[in-house]
């Protein structure tokens, strides 16, 4: 390789460092401020320069976002309509793209061209609708009037069906062979080989649930039916604009769980989203 050659390289590199600093410190920046502001007293808070450190981390303040509003019932139900829709929605989605590439039925290019066409319905524009089918319903402040109109699986289908796709077909063939339907496919070939999609799968739909604000705040009226993420807001009404200590130790206890399943299953998520690459 030249000089030239080996400057480009050099350069490249560098560049590409730069840009990785730059994406890491706009995403890291916001959760460090909200991290060590949840310890920090509103004087530090508002002192300019900003204080990076807490001088005198004040760990009440945790005490007090639980104690100001039910966080208790809070998570409570966001755990029981994460967990809920996202296991119906796994099933959907598994059954649905095993479906569309396995069983030999006519329309199959119909029905995925439905759902490709369904990711493109804002969910704002399926609202209304699902708050009247709802509210006829009586499941207004229910488990699950917050769980089934929400277990939509467009995106799951589409990612399930790609992967599914790219599995080795002599490996199909030969469990076939040895008497496997096609639920004993499904059980002990196809779900077996697509660990990291379905993973991938738990952590998006995980986390669009848990953070879901508007469906819930819609599709209830009371305290006691709220989720964390309303909660968080329904904390910021409490306090008040000028005791940011408490609504930030708030903000932190909302986002904990999810950091959490983040950091399980990072190294699944690039497998899948690789396993879930695109073909025809």
């Amino acid at each position: 390789m030249t000089r030239r050659g080996v400057w480009r390289r050099r350069l490249a590199r560098l560049v590409l460092g730069g840009l990785v600093l730059v994406v890491t410190l706009s995403m890291g920046l916001p959760l460090y401020w909200v991290a060590t502001g949840s310890l920090k007293t509103n004087r530090e808070i508002y002192t300019f320069p900003p204080v990076w450190i807490p001088r005198d981390p004040q760990w009440s303040n945790f005490v007090e976002a639980w104690q100001a509003v039910p966080f208790g019932r809070f998570f409570l139900n966001s755990i029981v309509t994460t967990l809920g829709a996202v296991a119906l929605e796994l099933v959907f989605a598994v059954l649905s793209a095993y479906a569309l590439v396995f069983l030999r039925v006519r329309g199959k290019g119909i029905v995925f061209a439905a759902t490709i066409a369904a990711l493109l319905v804002p969910s704002t524009v399926t609202l209304l609708p699902n708050y009247l089918t709802v509210a006829r319903l009586g499941w207004i402040n229910t488990y699950q009037g917050l769980i089934v109109p929400v277990a939509a699986v467009a995106f799951g289908v589409f990612l399930l069906r790609q992967h599914f796709l790219t599995l080795p077909r002599d490996l199909l063939d030969a469990a076939k062979l040895d008497g496997c339907g096609h639920l004993g496919l499904l059980r002990h070939v196809v779900l077996p080989l697509s660990q990291p999609v379905l993973v991938t799968f738990l952590v998006i739909y995980l986390v669009a649930h848990w953070n879901d604000f508007l469906w819930p705040l819609v599709a209830t009226n009371r305290l006691e039916w709220r989720t964390v993420p309303i909660g968080v807001a329904y904390l910021y009404d409490v306090e008040g604009v000028q005791n940011w200590g408490p609504i930030l130790a708030g903000t932190v206890l909302a986002l904990l769980p999810m950091l959490v399943v983040y950091v399980v299953a990072q190294r699944w998520i690039v497998k899948g989203i690789g396993g879930g690459a695109l073909k025809g």
